[in-house]
């Protein structure tokens, strides 16, 4: 089918029910119910519901592009769908690199282009981290029941570094919903520092922010590898939940 027939002549989006119709025959959405019909000399509006139009676009239907899924959906419904595809391709985080696949496919990429580390956790278990204080770095944690990739990164943020956590996902994708406790604490006095967050979802996980981050000073650095100036590391402890 040309895809043409079920587009709005007027704002060319897709048409999807109630399809309205001027007294010449012409179509037009819902939201171009004001506008009038520039295609006959009737020159009115579109005031008249089109059944039978109702019932062609909500049978045309079209396979997700994206690899990996093979769901139909109603051409008026591809944007929505789309958006929240489990399949949707996600970028990779490093710098200059143009890579984007599902989320399955860039964790191999990450590990084996990038060398990035891997974590392996269970939900609802405390793990802990080290991870450098003078310099960003981002590392992986990988759900043990369900594979689901998480992308941790640490950065100077003034004199202290700031710890994030971004599900490595489509953002509109509904289930699960993730919280993530990220903890660090300071020997001997045992003071911590901790935040509590939902887990932002984002295929671009290097670049959006995440919805909360933990904030850990310099006091509780610490000393990382013997014989390497300025090393200094951050211990973390973090514990993510599947809600």
């Amino acid at each position: 089918m040309d895809m043409r027939v079920v587009q709005c002549p007027l704002c060319t989006l897709p048409l999807k029910p109630p399809v309205l119709q001027c007294k010449g025959g012409h179509v037009a959405c819902g939201g171009c119910l004001a506008e009038p019909c520039r295609r006959c000399e009737h020159g009115g509006g579109f005031d008249v519901r089109s059944t039978a139009m109702d019932a062609v676009v909500s049978a045309a239907r079209v396979q997700c592009p994206h690899d990996g899924c093979l769901t139909y959906v109603a051409y008026h419904e591809l944007g929505d769908h789309r958006s929240a595809c489990g399949h949707a391709p996600c970028s990779c985080p490093e710098l200059g690199c143009s890579f984007a696949a599902p989320p399955r496919v860039l964790l191999v990429h990450l590990f084996v282009r990038h060398s990035m580390p891997a974590h392996k956790f269970q939900y609802g278990e405390d793990f802990r981290l080290l991870v450098p204080a003078s310099e960003p770095s981002r590392r992986l944690l990988i759900g043990g029941d369900d594979g689901r990739a998480f992308l941790l990164s640490a950065g100077a943020l003034g004199a202290a570094t700031a710890v994030s956590v971004v599900c490595v996902r489509a953002s509109a994708v509904l289930r699960p919903q993730y919280l993530c406790k990220m903890w660090s604490i300071m020997p001997p006095s045992q003071d911590l520092v901790v935040v509590k967050t939902k887990v932002t979802s984002s295929t671009s996980p290097g670049a959006v922010a995440a919805a909360s981050f933990l904030t850990v000073p310099p006091r509780y650095y610490r000393v990382g590898a013997a014989g390497v100036s300025n090393s200094k590391l951050v211990p973390l402890n973090v514990r993510i939940d599947k809600i």
